[in-house]
């Protein structure tokens, strides 16, 4: 489990009969829809879906985006997400004009990286599937964003990631820890993706964990690490700045886990200065003015801003004034270890050329 403090991990101690009665809900929840009291539905139609049994982040929107990576130049794709934190309600389709403010900063990040994808979101996705498949006849395959504790919709293909350092197996319900599904629930994904590993990890840290998982016989596990990019500017992609270490660093981060970014630049620069804000924060101007003056206070002549994609496109509303800003976006992505990305690569592929509707599956 994820504590911050001691103090915090206490408290959470203390909640532990809210959390077994949530875990009760939750389990009751999952027989009834096992049992078909609770309906959900299958289409006749490829779907993906991407998440995890945990809150927090496991890097479920860079593993959409390897998803796009992959199978956008092969098949006319579609993401669904929820669109968090966004001030619209129901079913809603990126176009130009289109704001995070209006679809959530995860489905506008994939709108700006992705242009050749069809980005929509949907509380429900029962609902706004129809919605894309009526938009876009021509799709071959939809991602489904952080919607597998979402059983109304039963997905062809499941991904469900772990963080290395949190595995659901070693977590419990919240509030005492993170767990938003039960364990058992795992074994309806075809592949567990165990994330944010050591780029070092060895074949013996690999199956400790694979004997921890306990997965089925027909799952497939993978392990990946993140890695970063070249960071570029926000205004002007074509801009980019490697970090050395004669740079000092001020972060500007409003995620879930910050933790693995914070440790690189540890690595990268001289030193880092962070402005922490709430995962999926709506900046303002003046939270800008806050920025420019702490970023004002550093007294190094090497100094610039890094934040992460994400984040970005929360703050690119405010382009006149990060223009003449030294202000870098770091872009992330996930990278396959055990040279098993041609087996992961193929699995997806494969599902998409050979579907087959199975309605009770």
């Amino acid at each position: 489990m994820n504590f911050n403090t001691i103090f915090l991990k206490s408290f959470r101690v203390l909640l532990l009969p809210l959390a077994a009665l949530y875990g009760l809900i939750i389990m009751i929840r999952n027989r009834l829809f096992n049992k078909n009291v609770l309906k959900s539905a299958a289409f006749n139609f490829p779907i993906i879906c991407v998440g995890n049994l945990a809150v927090g982040g496991t890097g479920k929107s860079p593993m959409v985006e390897y998803l796009l990576e992959l199978l956008s130049p092969r098949f006319k794709m579609a993401t669904l997400s929820r669109g968090y934190k966004r001030k619209t309600k129901g079913y809603a389709l990126a176009n130009a004009q289109t704001t995070a403010l209006e679809i959530g900063d995860e489905p506008m990040q994939f709108a700006l990286k992705f242009p050749n994808v069809a980005v929509a979101v949907g509380e429900e996705r029962i609902v706004a599937i129809p919605h894309l498949l009526q938009d876009h006849p021509e799709l071959q395959a939809i991602i489904l964003d952080d919607a597998f504790q979402h059983r109304t919709v039963r997905a062809g293909f499941n991904i469900l990631l772990t963080e290395y350092s949190n595995l659901y197996t070693s977590d419990f319900f919240l509030p005492t820890g993170d767990l938003r599904d039960e364990w058992a629930s795992a074994n309806r994904a075809q592949v567990i993706i165990v994330t944010k590993c050591p780029s070092n990890m060895d074949e013996k840290m690999k199956s400790t964990i694979l004997r921890e998982l306990k997965p089925l016989p027909s799952q497939k596990v993978f392990f990946s690490c993140i890695e970063y990019g070249m960071p570029y500017h926000i205004c002007d992609s074509s801009i980019q700045y490697p970090i050395n270490s004669m740079d000092e660093v001020m972060l500007v981060c409003g995620i879930a886990n910050p933790k693995p970014l914070k440790d690189y630049l540890l690595q990268k620069a001289t030193t880092y200065y962070q402005q922490d804000y709430p995962d999926h924060h709506i900046f303002s101007i003046d939270d800008l003015k806050e920025m420019k003056q702490k970023f004002d206070d550093i007294s190094a002549e090497r100094k610039l801003f890094i934040t992460t994609e994400k984040d970005a496109v929360r703050l690119i509303k405010f382009k006149d004034e990060l223009t003449s800003l030294p202000f870098f976006v770091i872009p992330i992505r996930h990278q396959i270890l055990f040279d098993e990305s041609w087996h992961f690569n193929e699995l997806l592929i494969k599902f998409i050329q050979d579907f087959n509707f199975n309605p009770t599956a």
